[in-house]
């Protein structure tokens, strides 16, 4: 019977992921446009979440340079939407968040514990300060207004990143390469001396995670068609991913998903509802996570199903 489980659990689990992509795609059909806006910023923010444990989670390297990642692709979008079509500016945001990331990573990814974080939220604060400069000084304003596009372009174009942040986390996990980066999460000097270069697989994989980031950045700019600095690099952008993955727990790769859309789709409420409370009932919530569900709601799920029926 339990050999029985194994073999029908991958089945069902992609058939379950093949109905939820066919309701998440025929959404628009028939809902109003509001919550289509608004399940839009949740998809937003699992791809920023699952991209962000694609490196994250197999090294435990904790970045905060999500927002520099993801306001470059704002950018972009901003200065070439003007000049080209909206899959070139797509694949733009996300290339140059690719070659960004790149090019930190071979900077900061020799870094370890805390002075990793520190620099790599240095670096998105960096950005955003320069262009403010920047703008202020130069261009004579601050902001840009960028192209719209109607909101249910904007949300399957959101849904095709996420399928593909998706599945290149699927991949990545299920690889060799992927082995490699848990190899380095588990004991770094132990994975150099097996032959790993741990420096390499760092910043591919850190660079890989950018480029989805960047990519959702260029999308959502033309949703709010007028963007700034501290709207591209808002520091949210960094935390958020952060307090996500500790919420749905990143021993399994449906662990981000399942925290992103919780944290977005409780985050929508509580600033309707509460609009200046919001931010404590988010601290109240996560300590009560990280204290009574260490390994988020992936381990409440494996006690669960471990609790359940034998068969």
């Amino acid at each position: 019977m339990n050999s029985f489980r194994v073999i029908s659990k991958r089945p069902f689990t992609l058939g379950s992921l093949f109905l939820v992509l066919i309701l998440l795609a025929t959404i628009p059909l028939y809902i109003p446009p509001y919550p289509v806006i608004s399940l839009t910023s949740i998809i937003m923010y699992i791809i920023i979440t699952v991209s962000w444990a694609i490196f994250s989670g197999p090294t435990r390297y904790i970045s905060l340079a999500s927002a520099a990642f993801f306001g470059v692709g704002v950018y972009a979008s901003a200065i070439l939407g003007e000049v080209f079509p909206l899959p070139v500016v797509i694949v733009s945001g996300g290339l140059v968040s690719f070659v960004l990331a790149l090019f930190i990573g071979l900077l900061t990814l020799r870094l370890r514990g805390m002075y990793f974080i520190i620099f790599t939220f240095g670096i998105s604060e960096l950005i955003r300060h320069f262009l403010l400069w920047w703008e202020t000084n130069f261009t004579g304003t601050v902001g840009r207004w960028v192209i719209g596009v109607d909101h249910t372009t904007v949300y399957y174009v959101i849904l095709v990143i996420f399928v593909m942040a998706l599945v290149t986390a699927y991949l990545i996990r299920r690889s060799k390469f992927g082995l490699a980066l848990r190899s380095i999460g588990e004991n770094e000097e132990a994975a150099a001396h097996i032959g790993i270069n741990a420096t390499v697989m760092k910043t591919t994989a850190f660079a890989i995670s950018a480029f989805f980031m960047g990519a959702a950045g260029a999308i959502m700019a033309t949703r709010w068609t007028y963007i700034d600095p501290k709207i591209a690099f808002n520091p949210l952008f960094s935390f958020m991913p952060v307090l996500m993955a500790i919420f749905g727990g990143t021993g399994q790769l449906y662990g981000p998903v399942l925290g992103a859309a919780c944290f977005a789709y409780l985050e929508e409420i509580l600033i309707t509802k509460f609009p200046y409370y919001y931010m404590l009932l988010f601290g109240t919530i996560l300590i009560v996570v990280i204290l009574f569900l260490p390994n988020g709601l992936v381990g409440l799920i494996g006690k669960w199903r471990k609790g359940g029926p034998e068969g």
